[in-house]
């Protein structure tokens, strides 16, 4: 897999490239942190909606959102002018927040040549950089990207609880502490506090300085306790599968290669009654 940032500066140095595709993947509802709130839209030139909450997010399924399937991810990245050769780089307005959870969709569907904006829209202005006032429209010819899902990538809870009675994955939650043990409620109805038996927390702005990700090495020492070795699977979870693709690319950036996706994460684990909780270390 490829390292999966790239800098402010390379980006305004190739803004204009030909097969460049820019999205801005911010989600309107920002969980776990005090959301930077805009007083005007603002974007980077050129960048496309990736609306996570609505064309890439299966609005029908049970889970809070959940991956699309291969048809919608296809229908949808083809109306945004994506193509199979398109170098993809993805980007939110809180730094790092949003913009793991479309690169992950991306590398699930197939497409690895895409990559995250270290430091995203915040960044981008702190150095005083151009900007939009609105982003760039749906592209008039449709893109020939065909979505590949590999399942491998995402599981369910079923797999999970399989994968830590067998002791085949460690499981690392990237909700707060607080959440984590039971402490604080959760912010969606029905869903039990605690989290799953034998997961590890490691809240998600453990891995980020400021806005930005922390260095190769301090990532590294980050993970050494919670994921010693990259011998076995690494399952993330969060509340409802967003942050906790902050984690797994920062597992992904520290050099762990078998990172799989909960997508359900605690929203799904939380709300079904039949599957175990625990609330102490």
């Amino acid at each position: 897999m490829n390292f999966p940032l790239v800098t402010t500066d390379w980006l305004a140095d190739n803004l204009s490239r030909k097969n460049l595709v820019l999205l801005d993947a911010s989600m309107v509802n920002v969980i776990g942190r005090e959301p930077i709130v805009y007083d005007l839209p603002v974007f980077i030139p050129g960048a496309r909606k990736f609306d996570l909450e609505g064309n890439f997010c299966d609005l029908n399924a049970t889970m809070v959102h959940a991956f699309p399937g291969e048809e919608q991810f296809t229908r949808e990245a083809r109306k945004l002018g994506i193509n199979a050769d398109s170098l993809v780089v993805v980007y939110d307005n809180q730094g790092v927040y949003s913009a793991p959870r479309a690169w992950w969709m991306f590398q699930s569907m197939g497409h690895e040549n895409t990559f995250v904006l270290d430091g995203g829209l915040p960044k981008w202005l702190a150095e005083e950089r151009e900007t939009a006032s609105s982003v760039a429209q749906e592209s008039a010819k449709s893109g020939n990207i065909r979505a590949t899902f590999h399942s491998g990538k995402v599981c369910d809870s079923s797999y999970v609880l399989k994968a830590l009675e067998a002791g085949q994955a460690t499981a690392v939650d990237a909700r707060s502490a607080e959440r984590f043990y039971g402490m604080a409620p959760e912010p969606r109805e029905g869903v039990r506090s605690g989290h799953i038996p034998g997961s590890q927390n490691l809240p998600f702005a453990q891995v980020l300085d400021e806005h930005s990700f922390k260095s190769v090495e301090q990532l590294k020492a980050v993970f050494a306790s919670t994921l010693p070795s990259d011998s076995e699977q690494a399952v993330f979870s969060c509340g409802s599968g967003i942050t906790a693709c902050i984690i797994l690319m920062a597992a992904v950036i520290a050099g762990y290669e078998h990172n799989v996706l909960y997508d359900g994460s605690w929203a799904d684990w939380g709300s079904n009654p039949s599957l175990p909780v625990a609330t102490s270390a």
